[in-house]
């Protein structure tokens, strides 16, 4: 995506000046913006652990290409087994919720240890760049296929199409293009009329922060909402549809996506708005069945819920605590939306009901 005239990807290697012959690996360091545009270097697995435990990198897919960038970057230490694994053991553990992570370590490691440790380095960053570029193009797919969806629903009302998401679920959540923004950016870049109302997304505020930012670099129309007004505008008839991304989808379509999405999809049920995911076949977990039950929901540090960030008029980026001092908060960072909340499933293959989730996946790679 573009930041001013300059395209970007969210994590990109680079040559490391220092060292002819190895590559460091760069990231938008996401906690800086709205506010501040800053890129940092990594050079460790362990510095991409902290990126992603931090969330200067996020979202599924993003975390997965990350992840896959951080064992390259392990093997230009020593690419023996228990190195490598040692590696992979550290980046599960930094975030448990986003199967992505799982994903693309896994695929890593496969290759990786079926091949003589010389080979090893050199085929690393060649298959984590492949699955930097895979992602791309898997969100290209997902962009046209939720254009469809939104082009059938502007087709049977007049005037603007007003669409709301919840977190950030952009080109900042992926390498490029993002899975919820995608088919929005594809609808204004094909020229219709369309509006997003963004939630806001306590407590770490990424859709006030990260996806109002992305909306107003490509130039998309939308206004910045509480996270409460949602079922409000929509018994109003204020939404005509609601776009998430997710962090993880069982085989049966239940979605795992930022805490707060439930209650989304509840509100939307209740007014007959359609609900759509956005999401590549790598989130979507075919060993889960019950996702309530078995996702490990990742529980963030209280300080997330005391503490708030924000401009001052010094321009300046303080922290002010907004909860009485001594009070004891909580922090789940997901929550899950069940399938029969969920109308239809946008992925690179085509838009799936949940019933039909698990019959796609088997025609497409039958295991």
């Amino acid at each position: 995506m573009k930041i001013g005239q300059q395209l970007f990807r969210t994590i990109w290697p680079v040559t490391d000046a220092a060292l002819p012959g190895h590559y460091q690996v760069a990231i938008i360091d996401q906690t800086a913006l709205p506010h501040a545009w800053r890129i940092l270097t990594l050079n460790s697995v362990q510095q991409m652990v902290d990126a992603i435990r931090k969330m200067q990198v996020r979202g599924a897919p993003l975390i997965g290409a990350a992840a896959a960038y951080g064992l390259a970057l392990a093997s230009q230490q020593s690419s023996t087994d228990e190195t490598l694994q040692a590696a992979a053991s550290s980046l599960l553990a930094s975030r448990p919720t986003a199967v992505n992570l799982r994903w693309a370590v896994e695929r890593m490691m496969r290759e990786l240890l079926a091949m003589p440790e010389a080979l090893r380095c050199a085929h690393a960053w060649l298959e984590a760049s492949r699955i930097a570029d895979e992602d791309v193009r898997i969100n290209q797919s997902i962009a046209q296929h939720g254009l469809a969806l939104l082009q059938a629903l502007a087709a049977e009302k007049p005037g603007c199409l007003n669409i709301l998401t919840h977190c950030n679920a952009g080109w900042l959540a992926t390498v490029d293009w993002g899975t919820a923004l995608a088919p929005i950016y594809a609808a204004f870049d094909a020229g219709m009329d369309i509006h997003v109302w963004v939630d806001e997304t306590r407590p770490r505020n990424q859709g006030a922060s990260l996806t109002a930012w992305e909306l107003q670099q490509h130039g998309v129309p939308y206004k910045v909402i509480c996270d409460n007004a949602g079922g409000h505008l929509m018994q109003h008839g204020q939404v005509d549809c609601v776009i998430v991304g997710a962090d993880r989808v069982s085989r049966v379509g239940d979605v795992c996506n930022k805490i707060g999405t439930y209650l989304k999809a509840l509100a939307a049920a209740d007014n007959q708005v359609p609900f759509y995911v956005a999401v590549p076949t790598p989130t979507i977990d075919r060993q889960l069945e019950d996702a309530i039950r078995d996702i490990p929901i990742e529980e963030r540090p209280a300080d997330e819920v005391h503490m708030m960030a924000g401009l001052t008029s010094a321009g300046t980026v303080e922290y002010v605590r907004v909860t009485p001092e001594g009070s004891a908060a909580a922090n789940p960072a997901f929550d899950v939306t069940p399938a029969r909340l969920v109308t239809s499933i946008i992925t690179e293959h085509g838009c799936y009901a949940p019933k039909d989730l698990h019959d796609m996946l088997q025609r497409i790679d039958p295991i």
